[in-house]
């Protein structure tokens, strides 16, 4: 593409100074003036076009590769999403074995304290 915009741009730079050497040598070129200037619009359209075509197909590459990485970000996410649900999970149940722990403990150490009901305390 780049190729063919790059002699389009060419073609259209040596018609337009082919154009104002026909301008500079008055009317009796007039024929060929108007030639030029035909050629000049045409070359210029075409450039335009080649443009247009190549400005779309990067748009069309661009969108796709969005696509693709937004694809790739959404998974990544719920892995995220996942493990950190997991880990979660994992504190939770072990500060839920913590407690639990502790408050045998303390129910233990309590009752070594107080002894038995009916008993009498320990001096």
């Amino acid at each position: 593409m780049k190729a063919i915009f790059i002699r389009a741009a060419a073609v259209a730079a040596l018609t337009l100074a082919l154009a104002a050497v026909a301008h500079a040598q008055s009317q009796q070129f007039s024929d060929f003036k108007s030639t030029v200037a035909a050629d000049a619009k045409a070359v210029g359209h075409a450039v335009a076009d080649s443009a247009r075509t190549v400005g779309q197909s990067m748009a069309d590459k661009s969108r796709e590769t969005g696509h693709a990485i937004a694809a790739g970000s959404k998974s990544a996410g719920n892995a995220v999403r996942d493990d950190a649900k997991k880990a979660g999970h994992a504190v939770a149940d072990g500060a839920q074995a913590v407690g639990k722990s502790a408050a045998e403990a303390a129910g233990k150490t309590k009752a070594a304290v107080t002894g038995k009901p009916g008993d009498a305390p320990k001096s």
